[in-house]
């Protein structure tokens, strides 16, 4: 069993949802992601996506993007993301890690070698944005003979016959896109998620993680009372640029505050 299959099945038994939070390695500079990392498990983190610096992004929104360009400015490849994760292992051995992010780094990289290098690094899955379930068949053979998760997006507008094929291929969790748009923008329709997230449950038996417009407690808690998992991303991140030198104190605090509120309603309903 995968670490992220077994951080799901675990919060299952507690009655509780999981927590996902990202952030954009090498933002504000390289030196402060491994503590990021730790102050977001500190803060109730059950999975961290960890996302790699891209230059011509397709879902981010514009928070993500500016730090994805401070990351890059500074030189952080895939292979140093990698690494990040390398380090954080050497404390941390149970919380899963995904890294989210585009297709072209892996190719320049090498898809065989990027499977390497993230297994021996202690990676758990990967989240490549432009690879439909068309085109990601190789990663997904890569990967499970490495016993590592391919994580699939899903959207608003996606047909029957995409859900079908991305409830075969995913692995570990689905990432439901809540909003049509990019990361950061608008506010979510919580009835609206929750029916999707129902027809989506009708294709698989993966958990539905639901992302995008989460900005703060109360949206976290109302998206938990219908998705297994809540990510939260851009608010994080800006919330990471505006804190400076202080960044992994006021993350740690932001997510606890939302862990308090997601738990107090599954608690609830748990007891």
């Amino acid at each position: 069993m995968s670490r992220i299959a077994a951080a799901f099945e675990q919060l299952k038994a507690q009655g509780r949802k999981a927590l996902i939070p990202f952030i954009t390695a090498g933002d504000p500079h390289p030196a402060m992601t491994v503590p990021l990392m730790h102050a977001l498990v500190a803060g109730g983190a059950d999975v961290i996506e960890l996302g790699v610096p891209f230059s011509d992004p397709m879902a981010d929104g514009p928070v993500i993007q500016r730090a994805s360009e401070r990351a890059l400015a500074q030189g952080v490849t895939l292979k140093q993301v990698i690494d990040f994760t390398e380090e954080f292992r050497k404390t941390n051995q149970h919380t899963p890690v995904v890294l989210m992010g585009y297709a072209n780094p892996i190719e320049a990289m090498g898809m065989e070698q990027f499977a390497n290098r993230a297994k021996a690094a202690g990676v758990d899955g990967a989240l490549v944005v432009d690879y439909p379930p068309e085109e990601a068949k190789k990663l997904v053979q890569l990967l499970d003979a490495r016993a590592l998760d391919t994580i699939f997006l899903l959207s608003p507008t996606t047909r029957d016959a995409r859900l079908r094929q991305v409830g075969e291929l995913g692995r570990g969790y689905l990432y439901y896109v809540s909003l049509k748009g990019v990361t950061g923008a608008g506010n979510i329709d919580v009835a609206e998620v929750a029916q999707r997230v129902n027809h989506i449950r009708t294709f698989t038996g993966l958990p539905v993680g639901v992302g995008f417009g989460i900005r703060d407690a109360e949206s976290a808690r109302r998206v938990a009372e219908v998705a297994d998992a809540v990510v939260i991303g851009s608010r994080l991140v800006q919330e990471i640029i505006d804190a400076g030198n202080d960044a992994p104190a006021r993350v740690q605090a932001l997510l606890a505050g939302i862990r308090g509120a997601m738990d107090s309603i599954v608690d609830t309903k748990a007891a």
